[in-house]
């Protein structure tokens, strides 16, 4: 009986031992599995071309210079005007931008944190103005930098080779479009 029960402990001990040892092979494969999954998705992200990563650079910093010009709009503008088309510029901009760090995530580039000292400049310049001084001078701005806005957006819509960032362009174009007529417009009823 003894032998039995010893006979029976030992085939259950082997049992339980080639049990184990064969999750932990299977483990090691799926483990294997997932690393060429994430490998293999790694290799599918396309390396994007330098003016594609360059536009969404210069769109990500200039999207950024907006919103933070529209809130000192709305802080600073003596005009409702003024105001209204800041908050306008907070609204859009901080869409766009949030669609461009989307596209830009997927495709590993990396976008700017903080405004660039270009843009900085401006920021801190236009920060010194106040009353009507800052309403002039920020339409100012942005007329010329909807302008500029505007022709750099066409030409992305037109020539990147990245589909997605080509995309991004054209679809934010008619926007872009829109802020210089109202920025020409709140410009020209400042001098009234």
């Amino acid at each position: 009986m003894k032998r039995i029960t010893f006979f029976t402990m030992t085939i259950m001990t082997a049992w339980l031992l080639q049990s184990c040892g064969g999750n932990a092979n299977r483990n090691k494969d799926s483990v294997d599995s997932a690393k060429d999954v994430n490998e293999a998705t790694v290799n599918e992200v396309k390396a994007v071309d330098e003016k594609s990563t360059d536009f969404a650079v210069k769109a990500a910093n200039g999207g950024m210079m907006e919103v933070e010009l529209g809130k000192m709009a709305q802080e600073k503008g003596v005009s409702q005007r003024v105001k209204d088309f800041g908050a306008m510029m907070v609204s859009d901009h901080t869409k766009a931008n949030d669609e461009l760090k989307a596209i830009a995530t997927a495709k590993n580039i990396t976008l700017p944190g903080t405004l660039g000292e270009d843009m900085q400049k401006h920021v801190n310049d236009l920060n010194k103005k106040t009353g009507k001084d800052f309403d002039k001078a920020y339409m100012d701005m942005m007329t010329d930098d909807h302008e500029e806005d505007v022709s750099e957006f066409d030409k992305a819509a037109g020539n990147l080779e990245d589909p997605e960032l080509k995309t991004f362009a054209s679809n934010t174009l008619p926007t872009l479009r829109t802020h210089l007529d109202s920025a020409k417009a709140v410009k020209a009823s400042l001098k009234k």
